[in-house]
């Protein structure tokens, strides 16, 4: 065994200092690899058309650009989005804002919606030989829930037309657009249903008849957008801006003129759609007066329309709650600004 004694050999002052400062250095490049991961963020939302940016934001590299994994899933029915966003099954949904208020009103969780998107792009759409509302009289009429969105806007639209639910049309619940036209085109039993795209296009080419698009009769509506947690976006502010501006991009990238035979081949890949239906469904969804609602702009007056609907069918109090309470647009905003907006 060697004791020193005295002053340490010269050597052992010059290799301490440099043994800290590899090892500061070796901290540094650790943390910035770290820094540089891409966050995962799990989005849920249906499987229709209006999914198309995401499936170009994640063929496009798009999130990963801005910080984001994104893992997408497709859900069944509104109700099992509702429940897997308040149990922690994914962190963000995108889709019709209605089922944000819902969760907030019926359910009770503390949601907040966090960006626009579109008014939905639905027709009321009836099978070939009904000509008019009036000839859903003892008919059926299809939805994905009948408590919350489209459900809402076609019990409205009935009604106008002096149809109540239940009194005069029967409500079957089914899921999903896709479910709601597949339950169509397999009987004609079910004689009407809201319809988005690509399934507008879809029943159109069998014979089904739209009697006219939903923000042609009830007015402006918000439908799709993205909501989350309150207390998760709190946590994870930045993650959720670099989030909604890689969706912004992704969606301009969709609206791009140049972008448009490779957005259409998405659609055909991902949707299995015919090339045919893939070229209208495009033409639509990026069409400024149905389509998307550019760079996935909130619309407070559609908003508007959306709570007072909701408060008139929903016979609670008949009073629309003011639309502050279930709406946080900082994020959305502070995104823009990463996007030079």
């Amino acid at each position: 065994m060697v004791f020193f004694t005295g002053r340490a050999p010269r050597v052992s002052r010059i290799l301490i200092p440099s043994i800290a400062a590899i090892l500061a250095i070796a901290a540094f490049n650790c943390s910035a690899v770290a820094a540089d991961e891409p966050v995962l963020v799990r989005v849920n939302t249906f499987p229709n058309a209006k999914a198309l940016p995401f499936h170009a934001g994640v063929a496009k590299g798009i999130f990963l650009k801005h910080g984001i994994k994104l893992d997408l899933a497709f859900t069944e029915n509104s109700r099992n989005q509702r429940e897997g966003l308040a149990s922690g099954k994914f962190e963000v949904a995108q889709s019709a804002l209605d089922n944000a208020v819902a969760m907030v009103e019926v359910a009770r969780k503390d949601v907040i919606i966090v960006g626009g998107g579109d008014s939905g792009m639905n027709e009321f759409f009836v099978q070939a030989e009904i000509k008019s509302f009036g000839d859903l009289r003892g008919r059926t009429l299809i939805v994905d829930a009948p408590d919350t969105a489209y459900a809402l806007q076609a019990k409205k639209i009935l009604l106008q037309h002096g149809l109540k639910a239940g009194a005069d049309y029967t409500i079957k619940p089914v899921g999903a657009g896709v479910f709601r036209f597949k339950a169509m085109a397999e009987s004609k039993e079910n004689a009407a249903a809201i319809l988005n795209l690509p399934f507008t296009v879809q029943a159109e080419q069998l014979g089904m008849r739209s009697l006219g698009r939903t923000v042609d009769l009830l007015g402006p509506y918000q439908a799709g957008g993205a909501f989350v947690m309150r207390d998760w976006a709190a946590r994870n502010g930045a993650t959720l801006e670099r989030y909604l501006a890689g969706y912004v991009e992704s969606l301009r990238w969709v609206r791009d003129p140049a972008n448009r035979a490779e957005a259409v081949g998405l659609l055909v890949d991902k949707l299995k759609l015919p090339p045919n239906v893939a070229e209208r469904t495009h033409e639509l969804l990026v069409d400024p007066s149905f389509g998307f609602n550019v760079d996935g702009r909130f619309d407070p007056e559609g908003f508007r329309n959306l709570l007072a609907l909701r408060a008139e069918i929903q016979r609670r109090d008949g009073e629309a709650v003011a639309p502050e309470q279930y709406v946080d647009l900082g994020y959305y905003e502070r995104a823009m600004k990463r996007l030079g907006q």
